[in-house]
């Protein structure tokens, strides 16, 4: 391996540069400090809009001073400095305390890089005491050095108020300039044919362009190979666990699988038969099964999943399920219980394991798990605790995959005697792009097809902004449908009235066009007060469900609410996912621009799953263009979870689509773009695929090889094994 790039900075820029360094970014080898891209590049002849800065945001302007003044304090000894910096229609002001001396350099007609906190002083934007480097004048050159001079690119880097742009730019030359050669983990004939420069020279370019075309080469190239380097280690992890020895689970004839699929009341639709038949095959194989499957809210994803779950029992397996609520793993429980019927329930014996069961129950279900009686069990977080073990875990089903960390999916395959298979159930669709990208190791299956029946819910935005009657609407409304002998789902995105009073004035930062006003947010308490007041409402069995109720409470409720012993059910997202009421007619989302893309979608996705036609109500405050205003409305535009999906990744910010568990190390994607680089990160992995399978060890790809292991180092290595 090149040592260069893991050089400590220490060593190459000193103790103390080093030490801001990571301090600012988290800086500490020479890779890292090359990887820190500029984030926009500027030229010394452009000045910057400086109408676009906002308020106590650390900014990097370039600009001309266009004039300067010096007046004495009034209130204490010495002088004032204000330079007058503009970009032809607006002005900001540069104010030095005590530093007359400036006045030499900072002559009308100068222009610089000014870097700082934006501030205001008299009701005017203010930059006080700002760090800034002047541009030589053009004056001393030729002609064409002038020129040249003046249209070479200036990387503007992210920085901080203590470490600014050109500070990090002087240490990356020094790096640079240290820096000898570097062995390209590309093939020479891959780079070849797509007119990709070497790594080296990539870097070179990326941070000391000579014109633009210079850096859009570099990016060009560093975006390669970020999604090469990417899908490489996402293959050489997958082919390392279908290395590992599994146990094939295969289904006896007359066992459990063949009975339970015998009285089924209905038929499999195509996509849960063409689904089971992958499952069945990745399950009889030796190899452990490491698959995503992903699913529109009430495709059957779960029934596909309990059939694996029988043909483990028939091997003498168990089956763990592991559900991010308590609500929904007791909602597993009840209705894997009700679908396999007296007789087989009896026998598998399904056993709920959760933190807040009785101690004399959670004593029980832990030696039914331990001892193998039980062939099912369903629980939290509560699974992952060393309390719990089983007899012969043959297969794991995590469902609503993102909301469990990768520590504690690990620490649940770990109970496992041998490499137990592993299915991830997601009702969210997952862009292909996402999908290749977060779950390359992965295989992936898709139900689109809904079963048969389904009566399309119909979605409505209510948008009080506009039309604040219409908030009287949205209750009689309500009643109509409960003096129908319907149910109905009233979710808030706050628990307490008084959390949202201290969020009240807190602005959100709107559609881009600098507009910062406070939003309404309702609470599940206010809310449950209100309903139980009004005229209309008054008569109804009206309960609430939250988080922070006790777990049996929460249980009581949902069985409660399942009966049809409650007409209205005022929630936060618990009932978000998984959560089966037939008879529930109406969700009503208050604040519904509070919510993501894919949650809209799971909550509506409560509804409309019976005999009884589903009716969503989307209620905002948010004005049309308002970013929460966007995602409400495409929600409303369709039923299609798979283009809500893609709505989804092209509204989110980038740091956004990975999640947190992508966001740190060396696992961070710095350059590429998962909303618009699908194509390139298809044939990325086409590439890497091909070079795994002709070279496994990579013997013959050294420098692929050695980026490889840099890439993964221990901490990152145990993220793609446990993902």
């Amino acid at each position: 391996m090149d040592s260069a790039l893991d050089a400590k900075l220490s060593t190459v820029l000193g103790g103390r540069t080093a030490a801001a360094l990571f301090k600012a970014f988290g800086l500490s080898t020479v890779a890292d400090l090359l990887g820190h891209y500029p984030r926009r590049y500027a030229r010394r002849g452009e000045l910057t809009a400086l109408s676009e800065l906002e308020l106590d945001e650390n900014v990097t302007i370039v600009a001309e001073v266009v004039a300067v003044s010096e007046r004495k304090m009034r209130s204490k000894r010495g002088s004032i400095l204000e330079a007058r910096i503009s970009d032809g229609s607006g002005l900001l002001t540069l104010t030095f305390f005590n530093q007359t001396w400036r006045a030499k350099e900072l002559r009308p007609g100068v222009r610089g890089i000014f870097a700082g906190k934006i501030g205001t002083y008299h009701h005017e934007q203010q930059l006080a005491h700002p760090n800034y480097e002047l541009f030589e004048p053009d004056a001393q050159m030729d002609d064409d050095a002038g020129l040249k001079y003046a249209q070479q690119p200036i990387p503007l880097y992210p920085a901080t108020s203590s470490v600014t742009s050109w500070q990090l730019h002087r240490s990356i030359g020094v790096v640079l300039d240290t820096l000898g050669d570097l062995p390209d983990p590309i093939p020479d004939e891959v780079r070849s044919e797509r007119g990709l420069i070497k790594f080296r020279r990539a870097l070179e370019l990326i941070h000391r362009p000579q014109q633009n075309s210079d850096w859009g080469a570099a990016r060009k190239a560093l975006r390669f190979r970020e999604a090469f380097l990417l899908q490489a280690a996402l293959l050489q992890q997958r082919a390392l666990l279908r290395a590992q020895p599994a146990e094939p689970r295969l289904p006896e004839p007359g066992g459990f699988l063949e009975r339970f699929d015998e009285r089924l009341p209905f038929a499999l639709t195509g996509d849960q038969h063409t689904v089971g038949a992958e499952l069945a095959s990745d399950l009889a194989s030796a190899v452990p099964m490491n698959r995503l499957l992903q699913g529109e809210v009430g495709s059957g994803k779960t029934l596909v999943a309990l059939r694996g779950m029988l043909a483990v029992a028939d091997s003498g397996g168990q089956s763990a399920l592991l559900a991010p609520t308590e609500v929904l793993a007791a909602q597993h429980l009840r209705s894997i219980v009700q679908v396999l019927g007296p007789d087989l329930a009896a026998e598998l014996r399904p056993t709920l394991i959760t933190g807040q069961l009785p101690q004399a129950v959670r004593k029980k279900a832990l030696l039914s798990a331990i001892s193998g009686q039980s062939h099912i069990v369903v629980g939290t977080h509560a699974l992952l605790s060393e309390s719990v073990g089983f007899y012969d875990l043959g297969l794991i089903v995590v469902d609503e995959q993102h909301r469990f960390g990768v520590e504690q999916r690990e620490a649940l395959r770990r109970k496992g005697s041998t490499p137990p298979h592993t299915l991830v159930l997601t009702a969210t669709p997952i862009p292909r792009t996402v999908a290749m990208t977060v779950f390359g190791d992965l295989d992936i299956s898709t139900i689109a097809e809904l079963p048969s029946g389904r009566v399309p819910i119909v979605t409505h935005v209510v948008p009080l902004a506009e039309k604040p009657g219409w908030s009287g609407r949205i209750w009689a409304r309500v009643a109509e449908e409960v003096a129908q002998g319907r149910q109905v789902f009233v979710v808030c995105p706050a628990i307490d009235a008084a959390l949202v009073e201290e969020d009240a004035q807190e602005p959100l930062d709107l559609m881009g066009d600098g507009a910062r006003i406070p939003l309404p947010r309702a609470s599940v308490t206010g809310t449950l007060d209100e309903l139980r007041q009004h005229p209309l409402l008054a008569s109804m069995r009206i309960e609430a469900l939250h988080g922070r109720l006790p777990g049996e409470t929460k249980d009581e409720i949902m069985r409660a609410f399942a009966a049809g012993e409650i007409d209205v059910l005022v929630a936060t997202t618990v009932i978000e996912v998984g959560v089966d009421v037939p008879n529930a007619s109406t969700m009503v989302i208050l604040d519904a621009d509070r919510f993501g893309v894919s949650q809209l979608h799971q909550l509506r996705g409560r509804v409309g799953r019976g005999a009884v036609p589903g009716l969503c109500l989307m209620v905002t405050h948010a004005e049309t263009g308002m970013l929460g205003r966007e995602r409400v409305e495409a929600v409303a535009a369709t039923l299609d979870g798979f283009e809500l999906a893609q709505a989804d990744l092209e509204l989110r910010q980038e740091g956004d689509v990975l999640g947190s568990a992508q966001s740190g190390g060396h696992s961070s994607l710095k350059l590429l773009r998962v909303a618009k680089d699908g194509t390139l990160i298809s044939d990325a992995r086409a590439i890497a695929q091909a070079i795994l399978d002709a070279d496994p060890p990579l013997s013959a790809h050294t420098a692929l090889r050695d980026a490889l292991a840099r890439r993964l180092d221990d901490q990152s290595r145990d993220f793609l094994a446990k993902n």
